[in-house]
């Protein structure tokens, strides 16, 4: 049976220096990544991201196969079935301030959780959605990235305690919708799909590059435009994604309801099959 189970530079532990820059300043990356029968899903889109931040933070990148070996060792040691492979690098250890250590020595930790939430395939079933008081501050320097600063989220995370909501759309500063907490979300209307752009925040998915392929492959405009919670609902419908479970449509926001079935689900069962097929590392 898999267990919980977790390594810091390729060691087994679950602890971290009091020096370390990600627990003073949040000053790191991270991903989280879907496991499938004991093997990483998206494993070179989430890789591509965590390279993408790293240039942006100015973070060492760490060797790849060096990286791919400490995976492996850990979901093997894991016994891992399905579950959730969480990577997280920070810069490391440094001194007293907030200038970054002129030779950082990164630190990376790997993580795996047993149990993926919402991994079956159906399509038809919709989530419900709330929408956040909590705003989106801008920087375009860190949007898209997955890094370690995250707030925001825990205080729009902190506004619903009903389970039967999955998640809450945030804005930003301007009231305009920019991501989930931890999902992007996309509107369907009478032109094709539409998602906000992320060039002042909120995060890049992986998933969300994944719809633009499988509606393109379907003949199915995506744009990027500026959408406001009004035009949301008054959308067909909604489209929610994430990277442990693919791309689901949205039942109900706020109390508005969206009927599941305008959703395309030859869509909806292309993204999960591919978000949530185990991928080779090489």
């Amino acid at each position: 049976m898999s267990r919980a189970l977790t390594l810091i530079d390729g060691r087994k532990d679950d602890r971290v220096p009091a020096s370390d820059r990600g627990l003073h300043y949040g000053d790191g990356l991270f991903e989280t990544i879907a496991v499938r029968r004991g093997r990483p899903c998206l494993w070179h889109r989430h890789w591509t991201r965590l390279t993408t931040g790293c240039a942006r933070l100015h973070i060492p990148l760490p060797d790849a196969a060096r990286v791919i070996a400490d995976v492996e060792r850990l979901l093997i040691g894991a016994d891992a079935g399905d579950g959730v492979l969480k990577l997280m690098l920070t810069r490391g250890s440094g001194p007293r301030g907030y200038a970054p250590p002129p030779a950082p020595t990164p630190r990376c930790i790997l993580s795996f959780a047993p149990g993926l939430p919402g991994h079956s395939t159906g399509a038809e079933a919709g989530v419900r959605l709330t929408l956040c008081e909590a705003r989106l501050g801008e920087n375009p320097r860190l949007a898209g990235i997955k890094h370690l600063n995250r707030l925001e989220q825990v205080l729009a995370r902190a506004e619903w305690s009903d389970p039967a909501i999955l998640d809450g759309l945030m804005c930003n500063a301007q009231g305009q919708v920019v991501c989930g907490t931890m999902s992007n979300v996309f509107v369907l209307d009478d032109h094709g799909l539409a998602t906000p752009p992320l060039t002042t925040c909120g995060v890049a998915g992986t998933v969300r590059a994944v719809v633009y392929e499988c509606a393109d492959a379907l003949g199915i405009p995506v744009t990027e435009r500026v959408l406001r919670p009004a035009e949301l609902f008054a959308a067909r419908g909604l489209i929610i994604t994430n990277a442990l479970r693919g791309a689901v449509p949205v039942a109900d926001l706020g109390g508005h309801p969206y009927p599941p079935e305008m959703v395309p689900a030859e869509l909806i069962e292309r993204v999960r099959q591919i978000a949530l097929e185990p991928e080779t590392h090489a």
